[in-house]
Formats: structure tokens, sequence, C-alpha cells
């Protein structure tokens, strides 16, 4: 790991991995009117997403509101996909997104994954902060897309 797996949540806010903490509605609305990758998402495909996923959340420690979301898709042995994170934007800016990622990142590895993977339109800088680089053989990679 790099220095920043110290990174700290800026105070007043903590991390949990705990699904039942998380605020599905609140999520779902997010990701589905401002999420470039999941708008229009139905609030039953990220109910189904969340069910098999690790569902991570960073919440205000005052209210015990939720402002930030991800999930992992692994086996939990060799492989891992980070995917739907999001920031709230009330508290973009404060430092608890790259932190939420690294502990997130940190999370993931205890597990033994040999890779960590993500897509990202517009967050390149705030991943390679966190170690994430691009494939370096993308040739190797492919994708099939059900029509």
């Amino acid at each position: 790991m790099s220095d920043t797996s110290r990174l700290r949540l800026p105070e007043g806010y903590e991390f949990s991995t705990d699904t039942a903490r998380v605020d599905v509605g609140l999520v779902h609305r997010w990701l589905s009117t401002d999420a470039y990758w999941a708008m229009g998402r139905t609030r039953e495909k990220q109910e189904e997403a969340m069910a098999s996923s690790i569902n991570y959340g960073v919440y205000d420690t005052a209210s015990g509101a939720q402002v930030a979301y991800a999930r992992g898709v692994t086996d939990r042995a060799l492989f891992a996909w980070l995917a739907d994170v999001y920031v709230d934007r009330s508290v973009r800016g404060k430092g608890v997104g790259t932190a939420f990622v690294a502990r997130v990142r940190d999370h993931l590895a205890a597990f033994g994954v040999r890779r960590v993977l993500l897509a990202t339109e517009d967050a390149h800088g705030v991943y390679a902060k966190l170690g994430f680089t691009s494939l370096e053989r993308p040739e190797m990679w492919m994708v099939h897309r059900p029509e």
C-alpha cells in the first residue's frame, strides 16, 4: 500500500461496511439521477446489484446521514470490481471521497485479491493518488455486452 493507506476520513464522518445502514432510496436517487454510468437505473436493478455486493458507506456522525456510497463486487479471493462510487455533492472537496476510496481499496485488499478494477470517465486523478493505474496491456482485456 502507498502512504495513502493511512488516509483518514475528515472529523465528523465514519466509514461502514454495514449493509443495514445503507439508505437504499438515497443511493438509488444519487445514482439514477446524477451518476453518468447509472442514469435511469431502476431501483429494482440497484437492489439486485447491492444484494450481491459488499456495500460501503460514509456517514455523518452527528446526523447519521449517509454522504457516500460504493460497492465491491468480488470473489473475496482473487478479483474485485469497485463500482458505483458516489460522494454527495454537499461534501465533495472535503477529502471524504479520497479517504473513502482508500478505505474501500484496503478492505478489498485484505481478502488477498490480486487486482481491483474500476472504470471512470472523470476521476482518474483521484484514483491515481490511491495507486490505481491504467491497464498495462489493455489489448488483453475484452468485454461482452449482451444485447
